[in-house]
């Protein structure tokens, strides 16, 4: 099952998962959408309802690998944007992916444990992108805590991490930008090999590496 699998990352895991054999994908969207391949089920998610998740995990009740992907990029700097930018972003970055994975974490254990796969970003580790990078440090903690909460159901965490893709959501920043066939594909791989982290660029094992450093090195001016 991919969260927001109508365009851009989504979309590719969607093509990837299927590419390697995936039986039936459950692809949603906020609205209602057609895929015309008969191995895609569409359904519509609204991960800032706890009522819209559990609504799917009816539909969904053989899903054996989540990839919680939805999120949005609002600009809100944490001083002086809108205030309600900046609730709306962790609402569907953090409480959102949490939502699905509370959701969906007792489908995965009734199939056999599974995977959850959070979508973080290396802006996790970057400062100076506002409430986007505050919000996906949180969903990167909230995937770690899921770890261990989910490893007595013998539930796969992957906590992911790129760079600048080249989906709408990046559209404005001209920056060099990996493609998401590309992203999903590294994903996948790492999905496969049983790893708990994957970072999906250079640019992530970079950042990565860098957390042992001084915290002011941790800075994106670019995203400011």
């Amino acid at each position: 099952m991919v969260t927001g699998g109508r365009r851009g990352l989504g979309a590719a895991l969607v093509d990837e998962v299927l590419a390697r054999g995936a039986r039936k994908v459950y692809a949603t969207a906020r609205s209602a959408y057609t895929d015309n391949r008969p191995e895609v089920v569409t359904a519509e998610l609204e991960v800032r309802s706890a009522a819209s998740a559990a609504a799917l995990t009816g539909a969904a009740a053989d899903a054996e690998i989540v990839f919680n992907n939805a999120g949005v990029l609002l600009p809100a700097p944490l001083l002086t944007g809108d205030f309600e930018r900046v609730t709306a972003t962790f609402d569907v970055n953090v409480f959102g992916l949490l939502r699905v994975a509370r959701a969906f974490a007792p489908i995965l254990a009734a199939n056999g444990g599974g995977a959850l796969v959070n979508m973080h970003s290396v802006l996790s580790w970057l400062a100076g992108s506002g409430a986007y990078g505050a919000s996906k440090a949180a969903a990167w903690s909230v995937t770690n805590s899921l770890r261990l909460e989910l490893g007595h159901q013998n539930t796969q965490v992957v906590g992911v991490h790129a760079g600048f893709i080249d989906t709408g959501m990046t559209s404005a920043f001209e920056l060099p930008k990996a493609t998401p066939a590309e992203v999903a594909a590294r994903i996948v791989d790492g999905l496969e090999a049983e790893a708990t982290e994957v970072l999906a660029d250079d640019a992530s094992a970079a950042a990565k590496a860098a957390l042992s450093g001084p915290v002011e090195r941790l800075a994106f001016s670019a995203a400011r």
